[in-house]
């Protein structure tokens, strides 16, 4: 089974459409400085600058969708910075009530045309948007990779984890793998990875992506057609997934690669929650499936050096993962990941 190539004619007019819905694609392109990364609402929902130079944000649903609280879409997030040599810095962000990406395209894209959507934890109370987000923009970005960054909504805010952000994940999938064309990359090399509680949108963005499509596939959804299937996923130091507490989720013929990383003892929680997630993959034979469990370190930190330690390096084990499965290749070559995936796909159920 050979996993089929969108049609670029089909993005450009889906592309047109949900710009028309968006706000006229609700984006803030010209560089921001990091000092203001929010602009105030004139009498639209709120959207924030971008929080990163040379960045663009765009809603992930227009303003009448069903999936919003439309009135808290006026109110402002809230954000905290810190300060450094280069000025204020964000680091996490809450009251999310319009979800939002923040599109970082890497200058070299056009070597591989790869984007990763990256989902920041916080236990479902805030965003770390600056640790486990905008920290990877230049990381990714020297290997021409682009990185995009999900603002999706908190429980903490009045929202269901389990529903309305892992809608945020699929719907921030969608838009990136629409906009392909338009930003010079390749809708067959759009992944997504998660951190702790961004993870808990990861995982099931992995098994779950046909129900969804099936249930947001109306007619007049400009993006029905495209695929909600993320090409590739990244939990790091995962919370709870689909598996946890006995659950058996199916396994999806076509499930995507996954890259798993924790802690060991010093995170064992979560260490756990990661094994639960690699285990039926592992016995169900999924291709490309890879966990790094260290045996010292503790949860969080993103890239944060951790004193030399080996999961300090795991960033460097992601990419040389990632490069192994053909996405740094160039554009529109089919990737290992994607012929793996079809084999594995063909095969008969057990």
């Amino acid at each position: 089974m050979k996993i089929p190539r969108p049609s670029s004619r089909r993005f450009a007019l889906i592309v047109a459409l949900h710009a028309l819905l968006t706000f006229g694609l609700s984006a803030q392109s010209a560089p921001a400085p990091a000092a203001a990364p929010t602009r105030a609402p004139a009498d639209g929902p709120f959207l924030p600058a971008p929080a990163l130079p040379g960045g663009m944000v765009l809603a992930l649903y227009p303003a009448d969708s069903p999936q919003l609280k439309r009135e808290r879409l006026h109110e402002s997030e809230n954000y905290n910075s810190t300060s450094g040599g280069s000025g204020p810095k964000v680091q996490s962000t809450l009251n999310i009530h319009n979800p939002s990406i923040e599109v970082h395209l890497a200058g070299g894209r056009s070597s591989n045309g790869a984007a990763v959507i990256v989902a920041p934890g916080g236990g479902h109370k805030i965003l770390w948007v600056g640790p486990e987000g905008l920290d990877f923009v230049p990381y990714f970005a020297q290997f021409g990779v682009s990185t995009i960054v999900l603002r999706n909504r908190l429980r903490v805010d009045g929202y269901d984890a389990k529903i309305d952000a892992v809608n945020d994940a699929f719907q921030a999938i969608r838009i990136v793998r629409a906009h392909a064309a338009e930003w010079k990359l390749d809708p067959a090399k759009i992944g997504f990875i998660g951190f702790s509680a961004g993870a808990e949108l990861a995982a099931p963005a992995a098994l779950f992506f046909d129900a969804y499509q099936q249930k947001n596939g109306a007619t007049s959804d400009p993006l029905a057609q495209v695929s909600a299937r993320p090409d590739f996923v990244g939990l790091l130091y995962p919370g709870p997934t689909p598996y946890a507490k006995g659950e058996t989720p199916e396994i999806p013929k076509n499930v995507p690669p996954t890259f798993i990383v924790c802690a060991g003892s010093g995170d064992r929680v979560h260490a756990v929650w990661a094994t639960e997630y690699f285990t039926p993959m592992l016995q169900r034979g999924v291709p490309n499936l890879e966990m790094h469990i260290y045996g010292r370190g503790n949860h969080g930190g993103g890239l944060k050096y951790r004193d030399g330690i080996p999961l300090g390096t795991w960033q460097d084990r992601f990419m040389d993962w990632f490069r192994d499965l053909g996405f740094l290749g160039k554009p529109g070559l089919e990737t290992k990941a994607a012929a793996d995936v079809a084999a594995f796909a063909a095969q008969k159920s057990p």
